[in-house]
C-alpha cells in the first residue's frame, strides 16, 4: 500500500485524496489535492508537483492530462503527485502565498510548525523525500518564455550529473544549468540525494496548450527513460545555457521586440526598441553578448528601468 495524505493505493491501483497543511482564517481545514499511482511491479518512485507558484497553471494542466493516461497495470514503481502545492496562491491566482506574502519555492525544506508557507513546504517535502526522482512543474509566471528545464543544484553538487541526466530525459529542448536560490525544491531535494529538475513550461495567463503538451510529453519521457513504463526514448542533445543577461528599458514608453523567443542573437544585435505613443523612437537596446532570446515581458508598456527581456548566455549542447 502506497499513500499520500488520504490517498491510498494498493499495487495496480490509483487513488486521489487530500494532504492536510493547516487551517485557513475561518478555522476550516486546508488541504492539497494529491494522487497515488501504484504499479503492479516494483520500481522507482517519482514525485510530481505543480503550482508551487499560485499563478503558474501549466503544470496543473500537465497533471490533469498525465494521470488519466497512466494504467497502473502497465506501471513499474509508484508515482506520487501534488496537483496544487500553493493552495492559497492558487485560490487568488497570485504567485506568492497571500497569507504570509511568501514564495513557496523559496521555503524548502520548510518547517512543520512554521508559517503557512513553511508548513506547506514541509508537508510536500516530506512526500518528495520518499521519491527517487522529483519533477517540480513551473512556468515563467505571466512572462513569455521558451519551454526549458532548470537544473538548480549547481555544477559542483554531487548530484549535478544525475540532475542533468533527468533534464535531458525530460527532453523539452532547452536546459538552464544554473545554481538556484536557497529554498527551492530543486535545491533542497538534491541535498537529500534525490535528482530533481524544475521544468519551466513557457509562460501564460491561463493555459498555454502548446507548453502543456510539451510538459506531458516530458513526463512520459521520464517515465519511459527510468523504466516506470515500457518503451524507449531517444535522448537528443539539449541546448544548455549556464547564465542569463537581463535587460531593462532605458526609457519609458512602448516596447517593440526585434527578435523572437528561441532566436539566436549576436553581440550588438538589436533586441528591442522603445517609442513614445506617437511612434517616435526613444531608445534602442542591443545584446551585450551572444546567446538565445529566452524570456520577455508580456505587456508592451514600460517605465524607465523596468524589465523587458532576458538572453541565455554561455551556450553549449548537452
Amino acid at each position: 500500500m502506497k499513500k499520500v495524505g488520504t490517498a491510498r493505493a494498493a499495487p495496480g491501483e490509483i487513488d486521489t485524496g487530500r494532504l492536510e497543511v493547516g487551517e485557513g482564517r475561518d478555522g476550516s481545514q486546508v488541504s492539497l489535492p494529491v494522487a497515488v499511482i501504484n504499479g503492479t511491479r516494483k520500481g522507482k518512485t517519482l514525485y510530481v508537483q505543480a503550482a508551487s507558484d499560485g499563478d503558474e497553471l501549466n503544470g496543473v494542466g500537465v497533471v490533469r492530462r498525465v494521470v488519466p493516461k497512466i494504467d497502473p497495470a502497465d506501471l513499474s514503481g509508484t508515482i506520487l503527485l501534488v496537483g496544487i502545492a500553493n493552495y492559497f496562491g492558487f485560490q487568488v491566482a497570485k504567485h506568492r502565498n497571500p497569507i504570509d506574502d511568501t514564495k513557496l519555492n523559496r521555503a524548502y525544506p520548510g518547517r512543520e510548525n512554521g508559517s503557512s508557507t513553511e508548513r506547506i513546504a514541509s508537508a510536500t517535502f516530506e512526500t518528495a523525500q520518499r521519491a527517487d526522482l522529483v519533477l517540480d512543474l513551473h512556468q515563467g509566471s505571466t512572462s513569455r518564455m521558451i519551454d526549458e528545464v532548470r537544473v538548480r543544484c549547481g555544477p559542483r553538487h554531487r548530484l549535478h550529473e544525475e540532475c542533468l541526466e533527468l533534464a535531458k530525459a525530460y527532453g523539452c529542448g532547452y536546459i538552464l544549468d544554473q545554481k538556484g536560490p536557497d529554498g527551492q525544491l530543486a535545491r533542497a531535494a538534491p541535498d537529500k540525494g534525490i535528482p530533481t529538475i524544475d521544468p519551466e513550461l513557457g509562460g501564460a495567463v491561463g493555459w498555454d496548450e502548446r507548453s502543456i503538451d510539451i510538459g506531458v510529453q516530458g513526463v512520459f519521457n521520464v517515465l519511459k527513460y527510468y523504466e516506470f513504463l515500457p518503451g524507449r526514448i531517444r535522448t537528443d542533445a539539449q541546448t544548455r545555457a549556464t547564465s542569463f543577461e537581463q535587460y531593462g528599458s532605458p526609457a519609458g514608453g512602448l516596447v517593440d521586440l526585434r527578435v523572437e523567443l528561441g532566436d539566436r542573437v549576436s553581440r550588438n544585435e538589436t533586441l528591442f526598441e522603445v517609442t513614445d505613443v506617437f511612434g517616435e523612437l526613444k531608445a534602442e537596446v542591443t545584446a551585450d553578448s551572444s546567446g538565445i532570446f529566452w524570456r520577455t515581458r508580456r505587456l508592451p508598456q514600460v517605465a524607465t528601468g523596468e524589465y523587458v527581456c532576458s538572453v541565455g548566455t554561455d551556450i553549449d549542447s548537452y
